[in-house]
């Protein structure tokens, strides 16, 4: 299973760290698998936010957070963490910890086979 963790709420210009551990058979796989990190904020689909391939040789990031989060990984751990910077009001929302079916971490939730419960971020003005 993946356990998301580190949300909170904050002011504009805050940061926060976010991390997702993997356990049990997720654990197990993924550490070969990309992982990523998808957002929903109320009212809205669910986006992509960034991406790291298995082996933490190629990050992804959407535009409107590039410059600003920055995903790393620990795979002896099975965790990966996602690093908010410069926190925005549009940055609120649960967040959510993924494992792709894939080596790498693509942009669509399709691509992605098991999901972590979100953590609630919110920022405020």
């Amino acid at each position: 299973q993946l356990q998301a963790s580190g949300g909170g709420s904050v002011q504009t210009g805050d940061s926060l760290t976010l991390s997702c551990a993997a356990s049990g058979r997720t654990g197990r796989t993924s550490s070969n698998n990309g992982m990523g990190w998808f957002r929903q904020a109320p009212g809205k689909e669910r986006e992509f936010v960034g991406g790291i391939s298995w082996n933490g040789g190629s990050t992804g990031y959407a535009d409107s957070v590039k410059g600003r989060f920055t995903i790393s990984r620990d795979r002896a751990k099975n965790t990966v963490r996602l690093q908010m910077n410069s926190l925005k009001p549009e940055d609120t929302a649960v967040y959510y910890c993924a494992v792709s079916r894939y080596a790498y971490a693509g942009k669509n939730d399709y691509e992605y086979t098991s999901w972590g419960r979100g953590t609630q971020v919110t920022v405020s003005s």
